[in-house]
């Protein structure tokens, strides 16, 4: 009997697929969970999967990985509808945009990126006012005190998923503050998933834009 179960029904019944979250997993159990896969031809995303677990698992390990967003993709990548924007406050975030932005990829959707918008430098974020609104779906990546989710749910018109990234220090470490501020904005209708989450945040837009197209 195997140690782990597949549910690889999973995207016909809810539009997004099966994942395999990589961490605290042995090299054993994902070599199993791919054999799987290609046995059953399925196409599979892993997440937080390690450069050293990537390597370990040698010739069995999927060739689309990459590093930043610590991300594997087995099968093809489908066509790619666009829709979905993903606006980071700094590049320090890039590792939650790249998660997020396979996740996207992975199940068929574009994923225009605008990083380094952080309000700091409000000009940076006024000036692509333009094109971030060309999008039906927005992701919104920021550490620090994550001003930029509120900033954004008050000037445009597109659903937003925030995603307190895990930067920062003193008392905004570790996405805590936020979070925080996520949770407590006071721009009515920001959605908010949990720090770091580019997966969740991704899976979210997903519903949102198969709402849209019915």
């Amino acid at each position: 009997m195997t140690e782990h179960r597949m549910d690889w029904q999973r995207e016909a019944r809810t539009g997004t697929a099966e994942a395999v979250f990589c961490s605290g997993k042995t090299d054993a159990q994902l070599r199993a969970i791919l054999d799987e896969a290609h046995c059953g031809k399925h196409r599979l995303l892993m997440t937080r999967l390690s450069i050293e677990q990537h390597a370990r698992l040698g010739s069995a390990a999927p060739e689309d990985y990459d590093p930043l967003s610590r991300t594997a993709i087995l099968g093809e990548i489908v066509d790619r509808t666009p829709g979905v924007g993903i606006v980071a406050a700094g590049t320090s975030d890039l590792p939650v945009v790249t998660e997020a932005a396979r996740t996207l990829e992975f199940h068929g959707y574009e994923a225009s990126k605008l990083t380094d918008v952080g309000v700091a430098g409000l000009w940076r974020l006024t000036e692509q006012l333009e094109a971030i609104t060309a999008h039906r779906v927005l992701i919104a990546v920021a550490g620090m005190e994550g001003a930029l989710f509120s900033v954004l749910a008050g000037l445009i018109s597109s659903p937003i998923i925030a995603v307190p990234a895990p930067q920062g220090y003193g008392v905004a470490a570790e996405g805590r503050v936020a979070l925080d501020s996520a949770l407590g904005s006071c721009a009515p209708g920001l959605l908010v998933v949990n720090i770091g989450n580019g997966f969740g945040a991704a899976c979210a837009a997903i519903r949102i834009m198969r709402i849209a197209s019915i």
